[in-house]
């Protein structure tokens, strides 16, 4: 087979380390040198496609290590499937996901991953790896974890909230962590004291509170911020370390904080809805509430500046959609008179890249940050680094060339997630991704799909590389 080389000129290329104008070589799918714009080294060089990125950002393809795509949830399935679903990630410069394989209550791990692979299988337009999610620890799902690590899946989520569906016990939580300490795999946990929060709920609908404003006000902040601190306690116990998913709140941040100041192996990670969305979407009239539910909850507006700070002094690394959405029309409606029955999840792949980028024009984040926290922290935490989330010889050409000064409506007109609104509806955001290309192969070509399913291939993961 004959080597195809891709030339990508002029751009600003930006890391989680560095800021430089450099010419970025692409070699068989992979990126084979950078060298400084105009140099003698750079001038040398011929290919057989040529992008132009002058006035550009060159940046890493998005790593987004929390979605649900095919979930079953609720008596129905997340909207977006695997191929619409990371067809909309490469629309928003995402160029790998790592989704959730769910074991069942009396079924084995293996029968759960199975049945994702085949999800998954041919439908993938990037790259794509899986966690796994643990509904009954046992004897024998403990010792399937230790095979999954050696398979390259490499981390696994518990669940403190949805009693009856997902939730494990403290004992069952403290064994997993123990297997994870000796395994190498990283626990991943919904931290929600989901006990508690299902007498809140019966309560509320019983008074005849039914709006989907009460989904956030039975989801207590203390309920997470209780479970975030029982989370860190069990791992200590265990040895093990922790990755804290979808951290919404101000003192939920704050346990987070207390046991990294401590030297412990913990780890959070937010979402982008946490951090410009609030209760006072969930408060809109006629059930419009309805499409802002999910968990942990949207939270008061003056969560959102804890959440920034978190991520500007890393006591938050991360962030993640968990986009796992649900159509208003038919799905979300499910709930209209009880919002315990709204299907929990937001839709997001496709925006995650363009609102941090507007994080970084707002002073929230600088530029390197946005990459490290989208692409790079997500690569390394996952064990997909440095193949995955960063511009460096070897890595794969997996490449956004992002226009910092388009701008841009987010609209349900013009995103290509299947689901039939979106979160940021009417936001006007500054920056676009203009082309990306997927291990060397272009899957946008300037706003126009030129990807395919099945280009996407699964991607084994090694272990946290955090850990010290």
């Amino acid at each position: 087979m004959s080597s195809t080389r891709t030339l990508i000129r002029g751009g600003l290329v930006v890391t989680a380390a560095d800021e430089i104008h450099a010419d970025v070589l692409i070699e068989d799918g992979r990126i084979a040198a950078l060298a400084a714009h105009g140099s003698a080294v750079a001038e040398g060089w011929t290919a057989d496609r040529i992008i132009d990125a002058s006035n550009k950002y060159v940046i890493p393809g998005g790593v987004d290590a929390h979605t649900h795509m095919e979930l079953p949830f609720g008596g129905t399935s997340a909207s977006d499937t695997f191929e619409t679903g990371t067809r909309a990630a490469a629309w928003g410069g995402t160029t790998t996901i790592v989704d959730f394989a769910v074991q069942s209550v009396g079924h084995a791990l293996r029968e759960g991953l199975d049945a994702w692979y085949a999800k998954a299988d041919g439908n993938c337009a990037i790259d794509y790896g899986f966690h796994m999610i643990l509904s009954d620890v046992n004897e024998s799902s403990l010792k399937e974890m230790d095979r999954l690590v050696e398979e390259g899946i490499t981390s696994f989520k518990l669940f403190m909230a949805y009693p009856g569906v997902f939730y494990s016990d403290d004992g069952q939580i403290l064994r997993a962590m123990q297997r994870s300490a000796t395994n190498g795999g990283l626990i991943m946990m919904h931290a929600e004291n989901g006990i508690a929060i299902d007498v809140l709920v019966e309560q509320a609908l019983a008074q005849g509170r039914t709006d989907p404003r009460y989904h956030g006000e039975v989801r207590q902040v203390l309920l997470e911020a209780e479970a975030t601190h029982r989370a860190i306690q069990l791992a200590r116990v265990a040895g093990a370390p922790l990755y804290v998913v979808h951290v919404s709140a101000d003192e939920a941040v704050a346990e987070l904080a207390a046991a990294r100041d401590k030297g412990l192996n913990v780890f959070g990670e937010t979402c982008p809805q946490y951090l410009f969305l609030s209760t006072d979407n969930l408060a809109e009239p006629n059930f419009e509430g309805a499409k802002y539910v999910c968990s942990t909850p949207l939270r008061p507006r003056e969560h959102q500046a804890a959440l920034w700070r978190g991520l500007r002094t890393n006591d938050l690394q991360v962030v993640s959609t968990d986009h796992c959405p649900f159509c208003f029309s038919g799905q979300k409606e499910l709930g209209r008179g009880d919002f315990s029955k709204i299907p929990n999840g937001l839709p997001g792949v496709e925006n995650r890249m363009d609102l941090l980028h507007q994080a970084v024009l707002d002073g929230h984040i600088t530029r390197r940050r946005w990459i490290e926290i989208a692409c790079a922290t997500p690569a390394r935490m996952f064990g997909l680094y440095p193949k995955k989330g960063t511009i460096a010889p070897g890595a794969d050409a997996d490449v956004v060339i992002y226009d910092p000064h388009a701008e841009q409506t987010l609209s349900v007109e013009t995103h290509h997630m299947n689901v039939d609104y979106s979160a940021y509806e009417g936001k006007r955001i500054t920056g676009q991704v203009e082309t990306v290309l997927s291990r060397g192969e272009v899957v946008i070509d300037q706003r126009e799909f030129t990807g395919r399913a099945g280009h996407g291939q699964y991607t084994p993961r090694g272990t946290c590389q955090y850990l010290n």
